[in-house]
């Protein structure tokens, strides 16, 4: 059945219910006017209100059947109080109008009052712009419209659901997106914290068993610059988690230069032979060029420290009044290997410089070396 569920009624109890009460509507109009009733009149009127109950399933078939019906109803009781049986086709022109297009549902109706006007008029002679015919070309315009309208209401409900479960459906995505760029962004951090201090504690420890029967004074140091890392490490790692359980971050200062200096004394108790130098000057760096500056000095620092040991770094601090530029340069002869290129530390560098809208180089030199090379915007914008 059309429009039908499989294994669906094709009748449903309201519409059984608007059956009934036409048909006793008309009987009980029909028998208080006219005073007459009999069996054939019955059946007929039966006909024409019970088709109804599969209105939503066959709404032209029941237009058709209820039609004909009705007409003959009139016809046996040649019109009067039995009139009321017109509801009947009636509301099979609404239901026709409500479950079909505007483009085809005007047509028919039409088509169908004029065509029962005119049968009506050759049974039952009456005048042509009679209250009789008026009344139903009236009723059958509203019947219409009525129908139009359901339809019409019924598919602004559908459009709006549509589009509220569409917008629902951009939030979840949007959301998604958001969980996933802050996962991306934890590990990253992660992988700059724990990475950096796992490199120097490894690096140390490494000294301190060379240096155990030997030299026990300077294993001695390694070992506490192995648990001063350790210690820092637990920390930033506390603070990263810490963020995650506060609802928003506070807002954070510029990041002072001193801030530089304490990284660079760190990676020289690693044994890296740091030359620092700054151009321009700068008291402290805004929030996002600061943090990026830092973890792409460490990172790069930490990759020196992995892969060429113990060596000579040059590193270049110039402050320009729109941007921060950074150069790091470990001496030729000493260069990191060159899958260190493809590697997630250089691809985490290129990720959080260009998130701030900044530029980054790396590669090795054409002496030996090694340089890593970022641009950091720092003016107003």
């Amino acid at each position: 059945m059309p429009g039908l569920p499989r294994g669906a009624a094709p009748w449903t109890r309201s519409d059984v219910a608007v059956a009934a009460v036409v048909y006793v509507v008309t009987v009980v109009t029909t028998v208080a006017g006219e005073g007459r009733w009999d069996a054939s009149t019955a059946t007929i009127a039966a006909v024409a209100c019970g088709v109804l109950a599969l209105r939503r399933a066959y709404p032209f078939p029941t237009l058709v059947v209820t039609a004909v019906a009705a007409e003959a109803h009139l016809i046996l009781m040649h019109g009067g109080a039995s009139v009321v049986v017109l509801a009947a086709p009636l509301i099979a022109l609404y239901t026709v109008a409500e479950s079909t297009s505007s483009g085809r549902a005007w047509p028919i109706g039409v088509l169908g009052v004029a065509a029962f006007l005119s049968v009506h008029e050759l049974v039952l002679p009456t005048a042509w712009l009679g209250a009789e015919n008026l009344a139903l070309a009236a009723f059958g315009g509203l019947a219409l419209a009525a129908g139009h309208a359901a339809r019409s209401r019924r598919a602004y409900l559908a459009e709006v659901e549509a589009r509220a479960a569409h917008a629902e459906a951009d939030r979840d995505a949007e959301a998604a997106r958001r969980v996933t760029e802050e996962r991306l962004r934890i590990a990253r951090d992660l992988h700059d914290d724990i990475g950096h201090y796992l490199a120097l504690i490894h690096v140390q420890a490494k000294v301190a068993d060379h240096l155990l029967d030997a030299e026990p004074g300077r294993a001695r140091e390694a070992i506490t610059h192995v648990r001063e890392a350790s210690r820092t490490a637990l920390s930033e790692l506390g603070d990263t988690v810490a963020v995650l359980r506060r609802p928003d971050e506070p807002s954070a200062a510029p990041i002072p230069y001193a801030v530089f200096d304490d990284l660079f004394v760190q990676f020289r108790r690693s044994g890296l032979r740091i030359t620092d130098r700054l151009e321009g000057s700068a008291d402290a760096v805004p929030v996002a060029a600061g943090r990026t500056a830092y973890r792409v000095l460490r990172e790069s620092l930490t990759n020196v420290c992995r892969h060429a040991g113990p060596t000579s770094v040059d590193v270049v601090l110039t402050f320009a009044p729109d941007e921060l530029r950074i150069v790091v340069e470990n001496r030729p002869g000493a260069a990191p290997p060159a899958s260190q290129a493809t590697g997630h530390g250089l691809i985490g560098m290129r990720e959080r410089v260009t998130a701030v809208g900044g530029r980054f180089t790396a590669g090795p030199l054409g002496d030996g070396g090694f340089r890593v090379s970022a641009a950091l915007p720092i003016g107003a914008a």
